[in-house]
């Protein structure tokens, strides 16, 4: 279910086409922007980071990972024969996607590289979203159509994508859509549709979650550089979150139970800072395991945190 190659297949096409978080709010608000009227369009699906090799090769063979989450280490093949293999924590909603140096080719496989994708819930919800890009001021955004190969050669329809640019340094988020060809896949082990037009994230991930301890995330922050957050504000703000930008440069947005913090630094400070997640049931106690040069603190109660170096 990994989408992180659609960043480099999406943002190589793009250039050719075009000829071109903690969830703390930080320091004090310099500006605040209200969702647009009406219903939030897109969503937080899931998130990826490319990690130190050490801290890498930790997540993937961690056995206390395999107890709190649904754990998944995969090779997918999308569009165009792209292949990649992520570790994943697959929640009800929402996942996390980690790789390490290395783990592929080029600028996408430096480390602190990373990147998000926000999805719609209902179908024809992301045409309504690439629309708002446009009234706010994105003359060409990016469209692209990925697919997915379960080992058969006969790749099935997957999601429509939606870039605001097809530049960046080290970061990029899309705008996506689930396609009804793949619901209709029974090799997808997607889940009925609780209503017409559902194309929406529980549905599409499985219900591996309820026999582990997390259960979804609520909070992402990452270390993005100025370019890079100046891309992702006009997809945050036409997908309905409400985006909060501090004093420092930084962007708070929230909407659909998780926050997202991009802090403005340099490219050689970029990646995955913090996530938080809740649990499928309070813990008593506080447990902190160590994972390469990153911590993971569960409990006590429903959350849990995973710090991967510095926060500010």
């Amino acid at each position: 279910m990994s989408l992180r190659r659609v960043v480099h297949v999406l943002l190589a096409l793009a250039v050719a086409l075009t000829g071109l978080v903690g969830g703390a709010a930080g320091t004090a608000s310099a500006q605040e922007e209200r969702s647009p009227a009406g219903r939030q369009l897109l969503f937080y699906n899931h998130a990826y980071g490319v990690l130190d090799r050490e801290t890498a090769d930790a997540v993937e063979h961690s056995a206390y990972l395999r107890t709190f989450a649904n754990f998944q280490v995969r090779t997918t093949t999308g569009s165009g024969g792209e292949t990649w293999t992520g570790r994943y924590l697959m929640g009800r909603e929402t996942y996390l996607e980690l790789f390490g140096v290395g783990d592929v080719p080029g600028q996408d496989g430096t480390l602190g590289a990373g990147g998000m994708g926000v999805s719609a819930e209902r179908s024809g919800d992301l045409a309504t979203v690439t629309a708002r890009l446009r009234d706010q001021g994105v003359p060409n955004p990016v469209t692209f159509r990925q697919t997915r190969d379960f080992g058969d050669g006969l790749p099935v329809p997957w999601f429509d994508a939606v870039f605001t640019t097809g530049q960046y340094d080290a970061f990029g988020a899309w705008g996506m859509e689930y396609l009804p060809e793949y619901f209709a896949d029974p090799r997808g082990n997607t889940e009925p549709a609780s209503c017409p037009g559902d194309v929406g994230r529980e549905r599409y991930l499985s219900d591996g979650y309820r026999d582990h301890l997390m259960r979804d995330v609520t909070s992402i922050r990452l270390g993005v550089t100025a370019r890079d957050l100046a891309n992702t504000v006009p997809l945050l703000r036409a997908g309905g979150f409400t985006v909060r930008e501090l004093s420092d440069g930084s962007v708070v947005a929230r909407g659909g139970g998780t926050t997202i913090r991009l802090d403005t630094v340099a490219r050689e400070q970029a990646g995955l800072r913090q996530v938080e997640m809740s649990l499928n049931h309070p813990v008593l106690h506080r447990h902190e395991e160590r994972i390469g040069q990153s911590t993971l603190v569960v409990g006590p109660g429903d959350r849990a945190v995973w710090t991967f170096g510095a926060t500010r």
